[in-house]
């Protein structure tokens, strides 16, 4: 009996050891640090980026107008195609401009007629006036019919340039090489004055980004800010760029503010009409005075008790504990939420997995 009771005390020992080895195990395996990213709150890290969506273009876009009214008898564009400086892109069919211009001509005519007579009269009369054999009054008459002949004659002249040009308002020319982005109007349609035409787009050796901002930020963007540009398909590169032009009227489509940024040092990767992502930088902007702590809107969450952000206590540089703290926000600027009361500054406040954080969880830091 001895013996036995000593081999069921030695195998609940070993048991118990493996036991609570198995368990520790266990333990070790649920030490697993949930990782955050944090910023320091009033520090020079608090960077104020914001990001906005884009498309690559090369050149810029000119709108090509009928500059008077007419049908379309003539159309030479597609959208796509590629068209030479000088090229004729389409023409009305103005019978009203085309009778106006050879209704001038026809004036022109008959003022030159009366003119030449009137030149060759006047130049007789002087010549018998002079002689002594015509009176003063037949002298003057004949100069003033001259001077009066030779004014209409220039009004004539006048009135052909201006229906030259009105008649030539029927006509659109490619003003540079370029490529046809749109074209609206078939031929026998009737369109009027201004009507839009074409768009094409012109190269001028850049490629570029049309970017539409927000009237919030719309302000704070000047011409050569620097920004950072991504392509989604041009994995891990960044491309440097700069504004080149804003928009000074806001779009009527998406009630935006459209703006060129263009690409320094492009890839031969980049296409027209590729989508990017153009990041900017308002931290130098950021309406921040004094002693005031600002933090972006995505670290602030709301419990039955009010504002409360995460911050990192404790630790070391790679790892703490996460202490949830309740916080006073006041007004909205455009770099974040104020914060009132609840922040010091150097606090580490965590940006990201809010919902998923616990008050006292052990993260790790990044």
């Amino acid at each position: 009996m001895n013996n036995q009771y000593q081999k069921v005390v030695i195998l609940a020992f070993v048991l118990s050891l493996v036991l609570g080895a198995c368990n520790q195990q266990e333990d070790e395996k649920e030490e697993v640090l949930r990782p955050v990213r944090y910023l320091v709150a009033g520090s020079s890290e608090t960077k104020e980026q914001r990001t906005f969506s884009g498309f690559a273009r090369v050149g810029s876009d000119v709108t090509l107008s009928f500059r008077t009214s007419g049908i379309i008898s003539e159309k030479n564009v597609v959208k796509g195609q590629s068209v030479k400086k000088g090229t004729l892109l389409g023409r009305l069919d103005n019978v009203e401009a085309q009778l106006a211009y050879e209704k001038a001509l026809s004036e022109l005519d008959r003022a030159q007629s009366d003119l030449s007579t009137s030149e060759t009269n006047f130049n007789r009369v002087k010549y018998l006036y002079e002689q002594g054999a015509k009176p003063l009054i037949e002298y003057e008459n004949a100069r003033n019919s001259y001077a009066s002949a030779k004014s209409q004659y220039e009004a004539a002249l006048r009135n052909v340039e201006i229906q030259k040009t009105q008649m030539d308002y029927g006509f659109i020319y490619a003003p540079r090489d370029g490529i046809v982005l749109e074209s609206d109007g078939d031929v026998n349609e009737r369109v009027n004055s201004g009507h839009e035409f074409v768009v094409l787009n012109v190269s001028d050796g850049r490629m570029k980004v049309i970017v539409n901002l927000p009237e919030v930020v719309i302000n704070r963007t000047r011409l050569n800010m620097p920004v950072e540009i991504r392509f989604p398909v041009i994995e891990g590169a960044t491309f440097k760029g700069k504004v080149i032009e804003i928009s000074p009227d806001i779009s009527d489509e998406s009630a935006t503010y459209p703006i060129d940024v263009e690409i320094i040092d492009p890839s031969e990767e980049i296409r027209p009409g590729m989508a990017a992502n153009v990041v900017f930088d308002f931290t130098e902007d950021k309406q921040t005075t004094g002693d005031q702590i600002i933090v972006p809107v995505n670290t602030v969450g709301e419990d039955a008790d009010g504002k409360f952000v995460f911050t990192v206590v404790a630790g070391d540089e790679t790892n703490g504990t996460v202490q949830k703290r309740h916080v006073e926000i006041g007004a909205l600027t455009t770099a974040g939420f104020e914060v009132l009361s609840g922040l010091s500054t150097g606090d580490k406040v965590v940006t990201a997995g809010l919902q998923t954080l616990l008050d006292g969880q052990k993260v790790r830091l990044q």
